[in-house]
């Protein structure tokens, strides 16, 4: 059996035979493309972790597929929290001089990877940091994607029509949900993520592995536990889940963990961290960890013992940790924004609040009713492997591709042959 077939039969076994199969049918009619991914960071958040799992499985089936990070100075990386905020509908002040420096960057970076980008059949650009990569490569060969991971529906103008003047050359872009997508004149197409049932953060743990996990971060095993998992970032609300706990455990008694990494293009985290622990400081049950990036099985571990997972957010583009709780069948108390609307069911998978007293209600509740948190539980899980495991994404992705090449038809025909043009029929806009 080769590697990639053993690869594909894993997969069957959790996301059904019908699901691969279909992945294969549509990768038949993009066998050897050249396909490029560029983010901004290889590790920390949901994108990278995405990639991880997302690249391997393009690869198995038969696409030539590469991923790209981004280098910039400290500086850059600044420049773009602030857009990532603007665009989730904060006002920032970015200057010229800040503008100038994130295009010197694309264009230094474009100019690095000009050899790979121009000649690949389908570059797909992950949000803001590199966007104005395609401003700097006008000779380009193939389709550009660009996809925005984050909650676009309400931006800070200023900052979008900056980017929205690059965003209208992209060939297609895409948005993990409807009301998340801005006009634009090309098409654009709804894709939510998803995650790995087989990374280091999803796969099966033996319980005394959890165990021997929660005893080495001073936890007591045998105990409630409510846990949130996040990047320590001011949109996750941390200080609003400190303020459900103490709320809740007035009323009962349970093990609260914040717990959480930073990423190489978010350098607000260590300050967001900071302030966290000094709230946390002399309350009784509430632990704040700040974990590595590569601490999957920690995180793996804490989900797993946790009676419920929070993810208590104020915007969110989507919230992976959300999925990856549900997938080890437990219900998700989430802010009632965003993609988190998307997977929390509510009261079927867990329950959308807007307040730190709702999610102290509902934490209570929760603890209370242990038959009721097994059967959310239970439909979390289902709900996942159906909607959200990689196999989807990866699908969704192959049928974009074959879309956007044949002339975004409504509906691929599939059997008739047909095969994509590179490169494309029509060439993109022109630079600005």
């Amino acid at each position: 059996m080769s590697g990639n077939q053993g690869l594909l039969e894993r997969y069957a076994r959790v996301a059904g035979a019908e699901a691969v199969a279909q992945m294969q049918q549509l990768a038949e009619k993009l066998r050897g493309a050249r396909v490029v991914h560029v983010n901004s960071t290889a590790y920390g958040g949901g994108v990278a972790e995405i990639l991880h799992s997302m690249v391997p499985l393009m690869k198995a089936l038969g696409l030539e597929v590469s991923w790209e990070v981004i280098q910039g100075p400290p500086e850059f990386f600044e420049v773009t929290k602030k857009f990532h905020h603007a665009l989730q509908g904060r006002r920032v002040d970015l200057t010229e001089d800040h503008l100038r420096l994130y295009q010197e960057v694309n264009q230094k970076e474009a100019e690095r990877l000009a050899d790979k980008l121009s000649e690949a059949d389908f570059v797909i650009i992950h949000d803001p940091q590199p966007a104005y990569l395609i401003r700097y490569l006008p000779k380009r060969r193939g389709y550009w994607i660009w996809r925005c991971h984050i909650d676009l529906s309400r931006p800070f103008y200023p900052v979008w029509r900056f980017l929205e003047k690059v965003i209208v050359q992209y060939h297609a872009s895409i948005y993990s949900m409807p009301e998340f997508s801005q006009p634009l004149p090309h098409p654009q197409y709804i894709i939510p993520p998803s995650i790995d049932p087989f990374s280091e953060k999803n796969r099966e743990l033996a319980p005394e592995e959890v165990f021997r996990i929660l005893k080495d971060l001073g936890l007591d095993p045998s105990r409630r536990l409510v846990v949130q998992i996040s990047r320590f970032d001011p949109f996750k609300d941390p200080l609003g889940v400190m303020r459900a706990a103490e709320l809740a455990q007035k009323f009962i008694s349970f093990q609260l963990v914040l717990a959480g990494g930073g990423a190489a293009d978010d350098p607000e985290g260590e300050r967001v961290y900071q302030e966290v622990v000094r709230a946390a400081r002399g309350k009784k049950d509430i632990y704040v960890f700040k974990l590595p990036p590569e601490a999957h099985r920690v995180v793996n571990a804490l989900q797993r013992a946790a009676d419920i997972v929070l993810q208590k957010s104020l915007r969110e583009g989507f919230g992976l940790t959300v999925t990856e709780a549900m997938w080890k069948g437990k219900p998700v108390i989430g802010g009632a924004t965003g993609g988190i609307r998307t997977q929390v069911v509510n009261h079927h998978t867990g329950f959308l609040v807007n307040t730190p007293e709702g999610a102290a209600l509902r934490i209570r509740y929760l603890l209370f009713y242990e038959e009721k948190r097994r059967e959310m539980g239970l439909k979390a899980r289902e709900f996942v492997r159906q909607n959200f495991l990689i196999t989807r994404h990866v699908r969704d992705y192959l049928a974009l591709m074959l879309s956007v090449c044949m002339g975004s038809p409504d509906r691929l025909e599939l059997e008739t042959g047909e095969a994509c043009v590179w490169p494309p029929v029509e060439p993109g806009p022109p630079p600005l």
